[in-house]
């Protein structure tokens, strides 16, 4: 599962994650987690693992503050691994 997880992983535009947040579908991984690890605990239904991540915050939607400021990023800074129905993304920091 990992494998075919891994070979989702990729970057994206901010325009390229719009219509996933339009449906509520993007979660925000925080940058201390392996966002592969997450994408393989949400699709094997780990319920505590993702619940001890949702309680202290690792694991959450986007704020209104992080999508206005989102949409003015122009490059590839969002890593993105889709785990339907969900898409989780991390903002990067530096270079693309």
């Amino acid at each position: 599962m990992r494998e075919t997880l891994a070979a989702s992983l990729g970057n994206v535009f901010f325009s390229d994650i719009r219509a996933h947040l339009a449906r509520d579908a993007v979660v925000v991984v925080a940058a201390e987690l392996d966002i592969l690890d997450v994408g393989e605990a949400i699709a094997k239904d780990d319920k505590t693992s993702v619940a001890a991540w949702i309680e202290s915050g690792r694991l959450r939607k986007p704020t209104l503050e992080e999508l206005g400021a989102w949409a003015s990023i122009k490059d590839d800074r969002w890593e993105s691994l889709v785990v339907a129905p969900y898409v989780l993304v991390r903002l990067r920091h530096g270079p693309s």
